[in-house]
């Protein structure tokens, strides 16, 4: 880029922001705060969610007989409750003689638990055959009931699986049967975009890494564990989420309304570098997988009609080179879902199994469907590529 063109880019990124930005800053909101606006009766449903997020499970209230955490705010909490930690799942399996993906346990399940209650070795042990293992850290819950708002076919407009416009990028949507319906759906959370609702997304993850049972995930998880084993290691009877007799909710209705109701990290403080480096996203093609905006759908809730969600994803499954080689719900082995940039700069560490420590890093790990992107990044110069670090760190 010559240097008189750089000059007229900042000039005019400066005057962009200064109108945009500072407009959407008079609306500040912290980190773990719910959404404004929102009435009495949802901050009560914010406030109760955010007390079963906090509550430390016991053996006695069902957690385990295997598990990652004892609470959802273990796994959760960093800038504020809702975040993220660098504590890191483990999912494992094996290779066919095809070499094709095997599930270690007939289910299909493929999570290997951190942890057990401390007796009748309930504890899931990596059998001898595994040859895939992958780690996976916390996505952060910010502004997720914005993005459940999103409606599937603003999805499913994006998604692009045979490249026809010839631009490298073959986003898939993840077409999921959502257990709290029962219907077809598009997947939008977790890594590998496997849950399309707030509701069945916190109830795999009570059932998952707490071990408690619920009405939507009635069977325990604990794979290598026999049958047998497991009526030693779970006396409690399933579910073990049951409903609070006064309030008549139950655990995970409690986390759907906490996710919903907390509000988006807002960006940080503009500068012209940050402007300028957004528009450098967008010329290298970040921005073809990283959609800076999508829009809710129509709803009866203020909240969630119509409005701007600025998450910087398209929620579609890519292979950018950093797969985990699991296969889990529409995710094949090589793909992960987009994930959302805003609030990147509360975050660390990066991509899905934590092993970027920085930004530089994150971004010469893509290849693959973002192998143009990032030799668009490699190309740039000192400055430019600052720039672009700049922007990154605003979000």
């Amino acid at each position: 880029m010559s240097r008189s063109k750089f000059a007229s880019l900042v000039a005019l990124c400066a005057v962009l922001f200064s109108a945009s930005w500072v407009a959407a800053l008079q609306r500040t909101t912290q980190p773990g705060d719910p959404l404004p606006g929102i009435t009495a009766a949802e901050f009560e449903l914010f406030r109760m969610g955010l007390d079963d997020f906090l509550e430390v499970e016991t053996a006695e209230e069902g957690l385990g007989p295997a598990f990652n955490g004892t609470s959802c705010a273990a796994c959760h909490n960093v800038p504020a409750i809702g975040g993220v930690s660098p504590v890191a799942e483990i999912r494992a399996a094996t290779t066919g003689r095809a070499g094709e993906f095997v599930p270690l346990d007939p289910s299909g399940e493929t999570l290997f638990h951190l942890f057990s209650i401390p007796n009748h070795q309930c504890q899931s042990v990596l059998p001898a055959e595994t040859t895939v293992m992958a780690r996976r850290v916390p996505i952060p819950l910010f502004g997720a009931g914005l993005v459940e708002a999103i409606p599937d076919d603003t999805i499913l407009a994006l998604a692009d699986p045979f490249d026809r416009n010839r631009d490298g990028v073959s986003g898939r949507a993840a077409v999921v049967r959502d257990i709290g319906t029962g219907q077809n759906r598009v997947g939008r959370f977790g890594w590998k975009a496997q849950h399309a609702t707030l509701l069945t997304f916190g109830a795999d993850a009570y059932r998952n890494e707490m071990g408690i049972t619920n009405d939507l995930f009635p069977q325990e998880l604990a794979v290598g564990v026999s049958a047998a084993q497991m009526r030693l290691c779970d006396p409690i009877p399933d579910p073990e989420d049951v409903r609070d007799p006064r309030t008549r909710r139950r655990g995970v209705d409690n986390f759907e309304s906490f996710m919903k109701l907390l509000a988006p990290v807002q960006r940080g403080a503009p500068s012209a570098d940050a402007a300028l480096g957004e528009t450098l996203f967008t010329s290298i093609g970040c921005a073809t997988c990283h959609v800076p905006v999508l829009m809710t759908g129509p709803s009866i809730n203020p909240l969630f009609d119509r409005k701007p969600v600025a998450l910087f994803s398209d929620l579609l499954l890519h292979d950018v080179g950093t797969g985990d080689g699991i296969v889990q719900g529409a995710g094949q082995a090589d793909e992960i879902r987009t994930p959302a940039l805003w609030g990147l700069r509360l975050r660390r560490p990066l991509l899905h199994d934590g092993s970027a420590a920085t930004l530089e890093e994150a971004i010469r790990r893509h290849g693959a469907e973002a192998s143009l992107a990032r030799r668009g990044a490699d190309q740039m110069s000192a400055r430019e590529f600052q720039a672009l670090l700049a922007f990154l760190r605003s979000l």
